[in-house]
């Protein structure tokens, strides 16, 4: 049985396991089991270039609803949609329809000289779901490339002002988030492990003010308003340090995925964000990839936080895994600004507004709207939010359960009271994820680090479908509850 004393930090890992266990963070993949890959013959065993290039990868057949079916026939119950994506389950018929259909049409469009209907259709329903503030949509094939496009489409925005204010070249964001893997989007973030290695590669223009965390970095006794007038005061210092002048737009996810886990703004952040960016002319560009189009309970995050970006980008539950989409939205006054100018976005890449990926944007959008399941996202995320605070609200190594909708992360402390991390060589996130994927368990969190300080904090990811039940909701709760109770027992009896 677990025991009752919270362990200390290291205690909780003897020394064999700290060092021998392998030093890697959330990148890393989920690793049930390594084995030697390399055969006889000195081949390795697969010819793809893996996440991690010593693991034997759990070999996926198909999905059936909410379930991931390996090739052997075991079902993993898929209670994060891998990276969040899964919003409508796995095997939709009329999702595959409609892409089968637009690839029978025309698979790819040269948008350099062509348009489509599907394309076209997706981006007016895009537009019209923000009332009239955004006026275009611009679809790419991931939240990377979408970053990429919103960087660049701020800096143009500000050559093509009447006068134009080309010293406007700088960007500022926030420590431990994640806007991207791409260079650029890699330097506008502030994940600390993934940055490392790249770091004299990154452009530098981009500096970083705190988040938002309020388990983190609000003071015990300050008030949210004082906690928002306190981030509020440092983003305007920030703006004074570099020159007012100089910066084009803050960026920020209105709920922090994958980089923190599931953080939302206390009330009133956002709009005193807005409204510093507004006090010297720089945009708000909204990084929605993870937290948006319908997983915190509405389709933009945006619209429970009292403001509209300028720019948004969109994608993960967008086509909701079945083709690789996402986008940005552009706020009706930057499109005027370029319309009046040059007319013209200097950005491309020869796949974007893909008709296939369209398609299926399309057709899953259409089944949230037809199935009304952001009803169900707001009720299933109240049950998932309560039941997981009822479940491992008082486990000694659950440090805080936050989120909103169905878009839920757990973090957990080496000791409770001082919310003492674990060290970063526990891997503590990562070793749940994996476990969850055993048998007995067949449960599928995802996992992430670096919520403490940007490098320690371990943290799950729990997003189902949005169409999940009560009876799946209690199940992930039952089932993440014995996991993180069997996981601790069997560190603290090492």
């Amino acid at each position: 049985m677990r025991n009752a004393v919270t362990p200390s930090p290291l205690a909780i890992f003897d020394g064999h396991a700290l060092a021998t266990r392998e030093h890697t963070d959330c990148l890393r993949p989920w690793r049930v089991e390594v084995r030697d890959r390399n055969r006889a013959d000195g081949a390795t065993k697969s010819a793809v270039l893996h996440r991690h290039l010593g693991t034997e990868f759990l070999p996926l057949s198909k999905g059936e609803g909410s379930y991931m079916v390996l090739e052997d026939g075991r079902k993993i119950f898929d209670a994060s949609g891998g990276a969040a994506v899964g919003c409508i389950g796995w095997g939709n018929e009329r999702v595959a329809r409609a892409i089968m259909a637009q690839v029978m049409a025309i698979p790819y469009c040269s948008t350099i000289f062509y348009t489509t209907s599907v394309q076209e259709e997706l981006c007016r329903y895009l537009v019209d779901s923000t009332n009239g503030a955004m006026s275009r949509a611009y679809i790419v094939n991931s939240g990377s490339e979408a970053m990429e496009a919103a960087v660049k489409l701020a800096r143009q925005y500000f050559l093509e002002l009447n006068p134009p204010q080309p010293r406007r070249t700088r960007f500022i964001s926030r420590r431990q988030s994640y806007h991207g893997t791409t260079l650029g989007a890699l330097a506008v973030g502030g994940h600390e492990y993934r940055r490392a290695k790249f770091e004299p590669m990154l452009m530098k223009n981009v500096s970083r003010v705190s988040p938002c965390n309020e388990f983190r970095g609000r003071h015990p006794r300050e008030t949210n308003e004082d906690y928002v007038a306190r981030l509020a005061k440092e983003l305007d210092d920030e703006f004074q340090a570099l020159g007012p002048e100089t910066v084009c737009a803050f960026v920020a996810e209105p709920v922090v995925g994958a980089a923190l886990g599931c953080v939302p703004s206390v009330p009133g952040y956002f709009k005193a964000m807005q409204a510093v960016c507004q006090k010297y002319g720089a945009l708000l560009i909204l990084d929605e990839v993870m937290c948006g189009m319908g997983r915190t309970g509405t389709l933009h995050a945006w619209e429970q936080e009292g403001v509209v970006p300028d720019i948004q980008t969109i994608g993960k539950t967008l086509a909701g895994g079945y083709q690789p989409v996402a986008g940005v939205l552009v706020n009706r006054h930057v499109v005027d600004v370029i319309e009046r100018g040059t007319s013209s976005f200097v950005h491309g890449h020869t796949y974007q507004g893909h008709p296939a990926g369209c398609a299926a944007a399309l057709e899953v959008q259409r089944i949230i709207r037809d199935d009304n399941l952001l009803s169900n996202v707001r009720k299933m995320g109240a049950l998932l939010s309560r039941r997981l605070q009822e479940r491992l609200g008082n486990h000694p190594n659950v440090g805080n359960i936050r989120g909103r909708g169905l878009f839920w992360g757990i973090e957990f402390v080496a000791e409770k009271k001082r919310s003492i991390p674990f060290p970063e060589e526990a891997h503590v996130a990562m070793g749940i994820s994996e476990r969850g994927l055993a048998k007995e368990y067949g449960i599928n969190v995802y996992p992430g680090a670096g919520s403490a300080d940007g490098i320690r904090g371990d943290h799950i990811i729990i997003s189902p479908p949005f169409n999940v039940r009560a009876g799946d909701i209690e199940w992930i709760v039952n089932t993440v509850g014995r996991l993180i109770d069997d996981y601790f027992a069997s560190s603290t009896d090492r």
